[in-house]
């Protein structure tokens, strides 16, 4: 079955040609510099994963509540339409909710996919080259597991938001090669751990809670490399070139805090728009999503040296500024801690089970030669 039969909603043309500027940088330099970036792209190298293998596929999903997540995260819940919804009629909007959400992580994680191999292209120093590499299998890995569970699980698929598809255009057209660090390692990639861990502490569910923890292992990695670049960088720029970017952040947060809000689902099920951009707007779970938005963004920005004025009024006017003073590596510590307790239990179970087995076919042995001496 093409993927184009599971869109709930007409994507339009398959195929998105974003044109290319900049230059591909190349660096006939190969001592070792960074020593912080190789490190990082040993672990890089250590830590890559099959998803095919890590993941267990076998694990049944509900597509009509794939997740788990209570009724009041969704925008309906306690609104007029919600309260004349049969209960057939609220399992469908979870499974668009859930497609809808994960769709928006499918399409993020080719577009980080491609921005990291724009950085292996772009980038000036061979360390950050070597470490975009690993970077671009692991984003090649989440689009192909997010893609499996959306075509496989769910069976519904929704286009990329029309706001998310805008940022990552304006990352990938901007010729500076720092841009697509800026855009997507910081602000897309922060975007996509507050998403990501929300569901992974919240759903009940065994699979996507996998797949979610295990992304964000690698996550982490990807964030501390985009902080570790662009200081090194920034610390160089001009106050005009700094402004610049600060201005590329504030427009980013304010298009991801003010538009990703699922409100396409709510018109594909035939709420009128208006209603559906109310009824989003008052919903409890989106201004805690929002909160949660810029707890990954806010520590990275500071840390990476975007600190102006303009910046930090822009982000009192969102009710964000205390989270710049975040331990965002207690945050990435915690998200590579979930994965390996999770592996940790999910193989030990898987261990248990087996010398369950062996225990059996030993007792079974043992009857069976126990009747043959009787015999």
């Amino acid at each position: 079955m093409s993927t184009q039969e599971l869109y709930a909603m007409d994507p339009g043309d398959p195929m998105w040609q974003v044109p290319a500027a900049g230059a591909a940088r190349f660096n006939w330099e190969y001592d070792d510099h960074r020593a912080r970036l190789l490190a990082l792209y040993q672990k890089g190298k250590d830590k890559q994963w099959d998803a095919t293998k890590r993941i267990d596929w076998d694990l049944e999903v509900d597509p009509y509540d794939p997740l788990g997540t209570p009724d009041e995260a969704l925008a309906l819940y306690g609104t007029p339409h919600w309260n004349r919804m049969s209960e057939r009629e609220r399992a469908e909007l979870r499974r668009h909710a859930a497609s809808w959400q994960f769709s928006q992580f499918l399409h993020g994680e080719q577009g980080a996919m491609v921005c990291a191999a724009r950085i292996v292209e772009s980038a000036p120093d061979l360390d950050a080259k070597f470490y975009s590499a690993t970077q671009t299998m692991d984003e090649a890995r989440h689009a192909e597991l997010y893609g499996r569970f959306l075509r496989d699980k769910v069976g519904m698929l929704y286009p990329i938001n029309d706001n998310l598809q805008e940022l990552l255009g304006d990352t990938l057209r901007d010729s500076r090669w720092d841009m697509a660090y800026l855009g997507m390692q910081v602000l897309i990639e922060g975007l996509a751990l507050a998403a990501f861990g929300l569901i992974r502490d919240t759903t009940d569910k065994p699979l996507p809670k996998q797949l979610l923890a295990y992304v964000m292992q690698d996550e982490a990695r990807h964030v501390a490399f985009g902080r570790m670049a662009l200081r090194d960088y920034y610390r160089d720029l001009t106050d005009a070139e700094l402004r610049e970017r600060e201005e590329f952040v504030i427009e980013g947060c304010y298009l991801m805090r003010d538009r990703l809000r699922g409100v396409e689902v709510l018109e594909n099920l035939g709420i009128p728009k208006a209603d559906a951009e109310e009824y989003a707007e008052r919903s409890p779970y989106l201004h805690m999503f929002r909160k949660l938005l810029f707890s990954r963004i806010v520590p990275c920005v500071k840390d990476i040296g975007l600190w102006g004025e303009r910046l930090q009024r822009a982000y009192v006017d969102m009710g964000v500024l205390e989270l710049g003073d975040s331990n965002l590596d207690l945050l990435m510590n915690e998200d590579e801690e979930v994965a390996q307790r999770l592996d940790a239990q999910r193989f030990a179970a898987e261990e248990a089970a087996r010398t369950g087995e062996v225990e059996e076919a030993i007792a079974q042995g043992e009857i069976i030669a126990q009747g043959a001496v009787e015999d």
